[in-house]
């Protein structure tokens, strides 16, 4: 059954705009997240109220939503100038906050303090026993630098148009992570930067973002597209993240995700990837002396042929080539447990260790010799 953008905010159609305002705040008081509503309802209100103030009776189909999920038209001067006076606001309590909790942690002392107000949003940080900082609520701007591990519990975004008061958190000492990140559906997103330099970043889905902007110049009817990208950074851990789309950089020393799509760069020295999803736009630099594996045994069929993997060294290679490779003609030397696959197992799947060396020798011919008694291994005889 379809229902209306009029059905939605339970009104009948033809209301007067009074009638639609007064149902929307009716609604919005009741299922907004700080009176502990449902926020995905209120996404729902909201969007119809929006829709009917542009005369729309119907909500958009799936396809305009994920269309828009992707690209999001002009705001407004107003959007952007109310935008810019929030994030200065959180951005002054984010840097009272993060004086406070390192005073505590000079001192190894213990409290709680609640930052933001009732109308921007409160967080509660706590300082415990054991050195960790719990932060809960929604992180919505500005810079925070922990010297010790982040437990946190709430969403975290990054304010458009205001790039001075970015969301930027660093911890100098410990691990960053989300409680029951897939469990709670917490997301990172919209240009979000958090850079662990000595621990594991452990998240659920991260997203960025991309803005359809007027012209710099003032042209009519032409526009540029601006970019939020969310980057996660841990140089010498860890990161552990769900699903990473639309304008995302990862740089670690291992990851592991599931699934990789629109606009994402990988930048570490061990990679691996449970899901079948890896789009065309998909950029993956393995570090000297690294691995990739894929664990989807049939994720051949999901993954782009033309997502690139780079080495170190400058050498680069599209998916396909790796797709189609059958591992029985690969040389012995570079190939880690070869043993334990059929004989026409490609490279891509079942957790097949593609490392660095085997990329870097990609095109290194095998002597006939050696291809000949691998098969003959495979089929149970041995070379006499």
């Amino acid at each position: 059954m379809i229902v209306n953008n009029y059905e939605i905010l339970g009104i009948s159609e033809g209301s007067s705009k009074s009638e639609i305002r007064k149902a929307f705040r009716k609604l919005a008081l009741r299922h907004h997240s700080d009176k502990g509503g449902d926020e995905k309802e209120f996404k729902k209100i909201k969007q119809a109220y929006d829709d009917l103030k542009l005369g729309k009776k119907y909500p958009d189909s799936l396809e305009e939503r994920l269309k828009k999920a992707r690209v999001i038209y002009d705001e407004t001067d107003e959007e952007i100038r109310s935008n810019k006076i929030l994030a200065e606001n959180i951005s002054k309590d984010m840097k009272v906050a993060e004086e406070w909790a390192g005073a505590l942690n000079r001192a190894d002392g213990t409290g709680i303090r609640f930052f933001g107000s009732k109308t921007l949003g409160e967080l509660e940080f706590e300082r415990k026993a054991n050195g960790a900082l719990s932060i809960k609520g929604n992180y919505k701007a500005g810079s925070l630098t922990y010297d010790g591990p982040i437990i946190m519990q709430g969403n975290i975004t990054s304010p458009s148009w205001s790039k001075e008061h970015e969301t930027n958190i660093r911890i100098t000492k410990g691990d960053f992570k989300l409680v029951n990140p897939l469990e709670n559906k917490y997301k990172i997103e919209n240009g979000v930067k958090i850079t662990v330099d000595n621990g594991d970043i452990v998240v659920g889905n991260v997203f960025g973002k991309k803005v359809k902007v007027q012209d710099p110049s003032g042209r009519v009817g032409l526009y540029t597209i601006k970019e939020y990208r969310t980057q996660l950074v841990a140089p010498k851990g860890k990161i552990i993240v769900e699903n990473v789309a639309n304008t995302v950089s990862l740089d670690c020393n291992s990851v592991i995700t599931l699934n990789l799509e629109d606009d994402v760069k990988i930048n570490a020295r061990e990679i691996l990837i449970y899901g079948s999803k890896v789009t065309y736009d998909v950029e993956i630099e393995l570090k000297e002396g690294g691995v990739i594996r894929f664990f989807e045994n049939f994720s051949i069929q999901g993954l782009s042929d033309d997502s690139v993997i780079k080495l170190e060294n400058g050498k680069i290679f599209r998916l396909r080539e790796l797709k189609t490779k059958r591992i029985k003609v690969l040389p012995d030397d570079l190939v880690i447990n070869k043993n334990k696959f059929d004989k026409d197992d490609t490279m891509v799947g079942k957790g097949f260790n593609i490392t660095y060396k085997l990329l870097d020798n990609f095109y290194k011919k095998q002597p006939r010799k050696k291809i000949i008694d691998w098969n003959l291994n495979m089929r149970g005889f041995k070379k006499s």
